[in-house]
């Protein structure tokens, strides 16, 4: 990655020569200004970056797991600092997003742990960890007649598939020593779920939060849950990451480094300011914010922080991941992490956010 070193090598140069004419850099560095953390919502000034512009359109789905990090750079301007404007563009699901970066209409997405099976086969690239669901799980209407796992023999059962939550029924229908024939599966989108399960047209959904938080106001008493990512957090992890097309991934190192960094810097704030982001998402979103903030604990927001620091951490995430796949036969053999996942991409955007912090 020799354009990435060289890049920041002129950088350097071009500072320090700076410094010695006793000319102020402050605007010229990406984080020269020291641009504090501002109360979500609030518009920071503006930094100044010495980085070639680019606009990048970033998909993501309306929840605080997916779209937490990548509002919190777009609101406290850390993307300012590296010389990137984000167009946000909203989907439902992450093979959705796949598809969306392999005809180019997006650039960078962020996924859920269900898709990353589909990287995993060759079709997309990890450049950015992004952190540890705890947002899946399984619910049930108890008012069907559904006390355990055991009694969704026979039920319908609301999943979209690809998705993490569909990882989780399949956890939580072997414990009961169930198989998807014992149950009658419905293919829906998160909304349309949420919807069924609250009018009784389903018996159960395979979800995630804020959808969750929905369906247990609604339900009440008869809201039941039947396993989440917690319960199986022993055997597996279910990472979320910021990927992009292969052929993109080849040609925009640099850029993706970049990225990389403000999103480390966001996992910063995202960890200190949670409940403040997801007020601001639910306006950013139209979510209510009530449901948005119920849902501050779907991920392992410190643990992110921690795993930036080392990438060897990170990589051994999604070896973990991986046996999950394998073991529900979502992927036929064991691929090497890094044939998908850009660790040198990760290292260097290490060196960035060390320059923008």
């Amino acid at each position: 990655m020799s354009n990435f070193t060289d890049f920041t090598m002129s950088r350097r140069s071009l500072l320090a020569g700076l410094a010695g004419l006793g000319l102020a850099a402050t605007g010229l560095a990406g984080c020269g200004g020291g641009n504090e953390d501002k109360p979500a919502g609030s518009t920071p000034a503006k930094a100044e970056s010495s980085y070639d512009p680019v606009t990048l359109k970033v998909a993501y789905m309306p929840n605080l797991g997916s779209a937490g990090s990548l509002f919190a750079a777009i609101d406290q301007g850390y993307f300012d600092e590296v010389g990137i404007t984000v167009e946000p563009q909203q989907f439902q699901k992450g093979p959705a997003e796949i598809t969306a970066l392999q005809s180019g209409d997006i650039d960078i997405a962020q996924i859920g742990h269900g898709a990353h099976s589909l990287c995993i086969q060759g079709e997309a690239k990890i450049f950015a960890f992004d952190q540890l669901s705890k947002a899946d799980a399984v619910v049930a209407n108890k008012a069907k007649g559904i006390e355990k796992a055991a009694d969704l023999k026979g039920k319908t059962v609301g999943v979209a598939a690809g998705t993490s939550s569909e990882i989780i029924l399949q956890y939580v229908l072997e414990d009961a020593g169930l198989t998807k024939d014992d149950v009658t599966l419905t293919e829906m989108d998160v909304s349309g779920m949420t919807t069924a399960l609250i009018s009784g047209q389903i018996d159960a959904a395979a979800t995630w939060s804020p959808a969750t938080v929905t369906l247990e106001q609604e339900l009440g008493d008869d809201y039941l849950v039947l396993g989440t990512n917690v319960d199986y957090s022993d055997k597996v992890a279910f990472p979320g990451s910021y990927i992009c097309a292969v052929d993109y991934a080849e040609k925009n190192s640099e850029i993706l480094a970049r990225f990389g960094a403000a999103i480390i810097k966001a996992h910063i704030y995202r960890a200190e300011h949670t409940e403040d982001l997801a007020k601001m998402l639910a306006k950013e979103l139209e979510l209510p914010e009530d449901t948005l903030v119920a849902s501050v604990g779907e991920g392992d927001w410190e643990g992110a922080v921690e795993a930036d620091k080392d990438v060897e951490t990170v990589k051994g995430y999604y070896e973990a991941q991986q046996k999950v796949f394998l073991d529900g036969g979502a992927i036929d053999a064991e691929v090497p992490v890094e044939d998908y996942v850009l660790v040198d991409v990760m290292t260097d955007a290490q060196k960035v956010y060390a320059d923008i912090k």
